[in-house]
């Protein structure tokens, strides 16, 4: 065993720092899953048996329902995708609205993928799930730390990864059931639960070097840039047209200051290419062409070694820049264990090959740093949507009975990065709803994902097609924490300008701070380390710092950039919900946190232009980036529907009981025997 430190590089991807986590020697993943193959079907007979008996009570009462499936589109929009049904370029999304049912869905509070995601599988707020943002802070170091898992020790002082969200997911209460379900790529999975069926975790896994995304970039000549967010630059230098590198892997199982390295070899102008030999592997690579994923293995002792996957892209050859994607986890050789059971992920591979197991897999930062240009941002996207594909429609051919669920993160990625017209200058007002090719078309390419999905949904099927949240451009940044201190709640110790992770702030005189992508947080006395704010003056500052809030007003702008400001005393229920953000910042279209915000760093200016080409977000209110619900049943939606509804529908289209924990509501078949395909 080889423990993983918990690494927070710069800014990675959405703002994730490494997990953190624990290598296993591949040759005992291997050994282990042929052993829990051979188990699994020698105790069948046995483990049914035992099954009929403790189901016992676990009674569930008939339905017309054979197979729910549910295909999740990460962030897709309402107001782009009801332009293109009219437009008559969503063919079947629009059957789906004509003989089943549409409506927009209400996202969570706040509309972050993890914690909508969370919400949905719970079918409860974050108060109770305990996902509130891609990070939670440390109450004792004020430091960040990632809020889906973490490492623990346990008695024995093993490394063990644990998963932080809370309450349980509806998969797995229908296995209680007896119901088996499929789950493949669904966000804060990431370590995989035990359940009666199997899975392959999505957001939030990391890559081999402890990230949620390190790429790395080798090159001639430097780039003025000194410092690369989410990845590095190499500097390599050829002898004639031979070059050697090192690629840098995951830390040093014997010093976690230093990293396992392997060498790469570089050639020119070989068969009107470049070739790369990387381990015993050698590909002639083509300019502007992605490498097929190539295995990359890191001696970490005698007896280990650890397999990661990546894939080569030749940028250019004068100057040369060869870009390499974050060292996914090798799924068929996996350092840690990617899905349940472990060897789930290792089918998956023998199956249909290698394929991305990194939770953002698309490598938005190589983009935003220049390192890939728009071809080569969508040819990776497309490529992982294709695998994913290829995966989950396998799935249902397979699975013919049960639940079947995958989230595609395509229309997430892409509007991130092509919201802003790439003729229009950054930071200038963009208009989310506007015809924009790349997205239109992403559209109608996630649209044929459905009408291949209909084709397999048989009378008893039920088909729910959704998103977590809808999207907003993002135009104007906003460092609230310099608001903060400009009003007072926030001080700095004498010198000191507010670095990187809250750092030089003077806790002992603050008295309200900002972290992540939406939350305000009072510096309690009692819950902080260093609290000073009375109980009996939470109710006062709250108050204060929402109606500052609701009144500051961008000068360049002339608008108001906070739509709403939700306490989460009222919005919040369940054992945690003191764990998150006091107050939720809802912004208004084309504002948010700025970057340096996001990882509480002040700034001199409250405000600042979004110059990268991340351009597009949803890290506003809730109420306006709803996202998408389609379903080939007529449903009561007369009362509207949420991603809290979701996870007591399913249970109660397959006649489970809803636990009483349960925010959501069953939204109920009108017409039993209706049944629409698209």
């Amino acid at each position: 065993m080889c423990e993983l430190p918990l690494r927070v590089p710069d800014f990675v991807a959405y703002i994730g720092p490494g997990a953190g986590f624990t290598f296993v020697g591949s040759v005992l993943v291997l050994l282990s899953a042929l052993v829990l193959v051979f188990v699994s079907i020698a105790t069948w007979p046995f483990r049914l048996v035992l099954r009929a008996i403790f189901r016992r009570g676990k009674k569930r009462r008939k339905t017309n329902v054979k197979r729910v499936i549910i295909l999740g589109l990460d962030g897709m929009d309402p107001r782009r995708v009801e332009r293109l049904m009219r437009e008559g370029r969503l063919p079947h999304m629009a059957r789906l609205a004509e003989g089943g049912s549409y409506s927009r869905i209400e996202s969570s509070c706040p509309p972050i993928s993890p914690a909508a995601w969370s919400s949905f599988m719970t079918g409860s707020n974050p108060g109770k799930h305990n996902i509130f943002d891609f990070l939670n802070r440390n109450l004792q170091s004020y430091l960040p730390e990632l809020s889906s898992s973490a490492i623990r020790r346990d008695s024995t002082g093993r490394a063990v990864m644990k998963l932080l969200r809370k309450s349980v997911p509806f998969w797995n209460i229908l296995g209680e059931h007896g119901v088996f379900s499929t789950v493949l790529r669904v966000p804060i999975t990431f370590p995989p639960e035990k359940f009666n069926g199997v899975l392959l975790s999505g957001m939030c896994v990391p890559d081999l070097r402890g990230s949620q995304g390190t790429f790395t970039c080798f090159a001639e000549t430097p780039r003025a840039e000194e410092i690369f967010e989410g990845g590095e630059v190499v500097l390599i230098r050829f002898d004639g047209d031979r070059a050697t590198a090192i690629l840098t892997g995951p830390p040093s199982t014997d010093d976690a200051s230093a990293s396992l390295t392997t060498p790469i070899l570089i050639r020119k102008n070989v068969k009107g290419g470049v070739e790369v030999r990387l381990g015993k592997q050698r590909v002639i690579l083509q300019k502007g062409k992605y490498s097929e994923w190539l295995r990359v293995s890191f001696r970490a002792g005698m007896f280990r070694t650890i397999h990661g996957i990546c894939r080569l892209l030749l940028v250019s050859e004068s100057p040369f820049r060869l870009y390499v994607t974050p060292l996914n986890i090798d799924p068929e050789k996996p350092a840690l264990p990617v899905s349940h059971p472990d060897y789930y992920s290792i089918y998956l591979a023998k199956l249909q090959g290698p394929y991305a197991t990194l939770g953002l897999a698309e490598d938005t930062w190589a983009h935003t740093e220049g390192i890939i240009d728009d071809q080569g941002f969508l040819d990776q996207a497309y490529d992982i949507h294709e695998e994913r594909e290829r995966m989950f429609l396998g799935a249902l051919r397979t699975a013919r009975t049960g639940m079947c669920a995958c989230v595609f993160d395509t229309p997430d990625r892409m509007q991130h990065m092509f919201m802003r017209p790439r003729d229009a200058a950054p930071g200038t007002p963009t208009d989310p709803t506007a015809p924009n090719a790349t997205l239109d078309e992403m559209y109608e390419r996630m649209d044929a994902l459905v009408g291949k999905t209909a084709a397999q949904v048989g009378k008893r099927d039920v088909l729910i097609v959704l998103s977590d949240h809808g999207f907003s451009s993002f135009d104007r940044g906003v460092n609230v924490n310099t608001w903060l201190a400009q009003e007072g709640f926030l001080k700095t110790v004498e010198g000191g300008s507010g670095g990187r992770y809250l750092q030089g702030i003077d806790w002992k005189n603050t008295s309200a701070y900002a972290f992540g992508l939406a939350g305000i947080y009072l510096n309690l006395k009692g819950r902080e380390a260093q609290g000073c704010v009375e109980a009996k003056d939470e109710a006062r500052i709250k108050s204060e710092v929402t109606q500052k809030l609701l009144n500051l007003v961008d000068p360049v702008t002339g608008r108001r950039c906070v739509h709403a400001v939700h306490d989460a005393a009222k919005v919040y229920s369940g054992p945690y919900a003191r764990s998150g953000p006091d107050l939720v910042v809802g912004f208004a279209e084309g504002y948010r946190f700025s970057w340096k915000a996001a990882i509480g760093e002040m700034e001199s200016e409250v405000f600042t232009f979004n110059t990268r080409s991340w351009g597009g977000d949803h890290c506003v209110d809730r109420s306006l980036v709803p996202g998408i619900f389609f379903c080939n049943r007529q449903l009561d939606l007369s009362a509207g529907v949420g991603l809290v509804d979701m996870a007591p529908t399913v249970l109660d289209l397959f006649g489970v009981p809803v636990p009483a924990h349960m925010d959501g509501k069953i939204r109920p078949i009108l017409n039993p025997k209706n049944s629409a395909r698209a």
